[in-house]
């Protein structure tokens, strides 16, 4: 039969540096959370990554490296084709949209002028003429008054 013993450490039974009582506690010190953060880690993140390739088996690894790459070249070139016809829609609207509105208001500029020439002749012709018949209207006929 196997008999165990109890081996104590010596580490276990040594004294602890620190405050003996709770009363010696400083918990209002800010230099111990400082020091705290003041120390270097032993592993950087890189190695802590590249530990991790020891617990995920290749394979999968693989599956999800191809599927990642598959997703950002999607993505790459959806975000390239969306770009380039962007550039087309706004070249061409910008080609064909600014010379059709400068012909527009042209157009509606020489519209108004004509109107405003035409009420112009109107009130000349009842100025000169005040029983005359106004252009549109049959000859014989007279306005009512």
């Amino acid at each position: 039969m196997v008999q165990l013993t109890e081996v104590t450490d010596e580490e276990f039974m040594r004294e602890q540096e620190g405050p003996v009582d709770d009363e010696d506690w400083d918990t209002d010190s800010d230099s111990d959370t400082s020091s705290v953060h003041s120390v270097q880690p032993d592993e950087t993140f890189f190695e802590r990554l590249s530990a991790l390739q020891d617990m995920i088996p290749a394979s999968t690894r693989r599956s999800v490296s191809s599927k990642a790459s598959t997703i950002s070249s999607w993505f790459k070139s959806g975000l390239s084709m969306g770009g380039k016809t962007l550039w087309v829609v706004s070249t061409s609207a910008l080609l064909l949209g600014v010379p059709w509105a400068l012909a527009y208001s042209e157009e509606q500029m020489i519209v108004e002028q004509e109107r405003a020439e035409l009420q112009a002749q109107r009130a000349q012709n009842e100025f000169m003429a005040p029983g005359a018949p106004l252009p549109g209207q049959p000859q014989g006929a007279k306005p009512a008054l």
